[in-house]
């Protein structure tokens, strides 16, 4: 056997040997990892869950969930011309691939915000129902870009309001450094989207999400994960739908990822916030 064959062959067989959620267990000192495996506890399951173990999670879950649609697996589905979101609406069931971070992590979004998700589809539905599957339309394109790449920030207080300032001007230093002993009390960062999840695997300086910011009830902090997705998921529709913000040219601001306190070590040192590649200045418009 030639060489490279060989290799890429002893390549493939450690890789195989390796357990399934590695790359989720050695990134697990990131907080929004952390927290699903507070909830779901992946770093204890054996194989992948794919469509069958979040199916199994999804019974475990609150009445609140349960209206959650079917997980599937995409192989088994019948042969279709429907769009991903019009067999969600139309079957109630959610394709997903096996041993795909990307898919398993939408299902986990699926089980935290059910309401906010079931929202998200219907109005992706309302849109091609009105203008068709293409061109997508400026709504469907925001809608993908939040279910894809969104952080929701919750605000307890107006000191809470007062980060939400700063990071809408680009104060990343100010807002993520300096007031840094606010986030966990009076506002909190929550991912919403499955690729940032999945990305969180091998961060890289760049790593960028969207935020939206939804006012929670006095006490947030004292409650568990579950009850605050549960509060998160409660009040994030009405957000959303009572404003069109995804109709609204541009309805999310950016959020450089690994400067947000216990999303990485690297921003315990202040110098971090200074690469203005990664920490961009707000663009002044002339």
């Amino acid at each position: 056997m030639p060489a490279i064959s060989l290799l890429a062959t002893n390549l493939v067989c450690y890789f195989m040997s390796l357990p399934w959620n590695q790359l989720f267990t050695q990134q697990i000192a990131c907080q929004p990892l952390a927290h699903l495996d507070t909830q779901f506890l992946l770093t204890g399951m054996p194989m992948w869950p794919n469509a069958r173990g979040l199916n199994e999670l999804k019974a475990k879950a609150s009445l609140a969930q349960s209206s959650v649609s079917e997980f599937v697996c995409q192989s088994s589905l019948a042969a279709s011309d429907d769009y991903y979101e019009q067999i969600i609406y139309k079957r109630k069931q959610i394709p997903t691939r096996p041993n795909s971070w990307h898919d398993l992590f939408n299902g986990l979004v699926w089980l935290q915000y059910p309401k906010t998700k079931t929202l998200l589809n219907q109005l992706h539905i309302e849109d091609i129902e009105l203008h068709g599957l293409s061109p997508r339309t400026r709504q469907r394109n925001h809608i993908t870009h939040f279910d894809e790449c969104g952080v929701i920030l919750t605000i307890e207080c107006s000191t809470g309001e007062m980060v939400t300032e700063l990071l809408r001007a680009h104060h990343w230093l100010e807002a993520m450094h300096e007031m840094r002993n606010a986030w966990g009390d009076t506002i909190h960062a929550r991912m919403f989207g499955h690729a940032n999840y999945e990305m969180l695997l091998n961060p890289f300086i760049g790593l960028t999400g969207k935020w939206l910011a939804v006012n929670v009830q006095k006490g947030f902090s004292q409650r568990s994960i579950a009850q605050q997705n549960a509060e998160i998921d409660a009040c994030l529709p009405a957000t959303i739908q009572n404003d069109g913000l995804f109709k609204q040219p541009k309805p999310l601001s950016p959020l450089p990822l690994l400067g947000l306190p216990g999303w990485s070590g690297l921003n315990q040192d202040p110098q971090f916030y200074h690469n203005r590649e990664y920490f961009r200045p707000k663009r002044v418009r002339s």
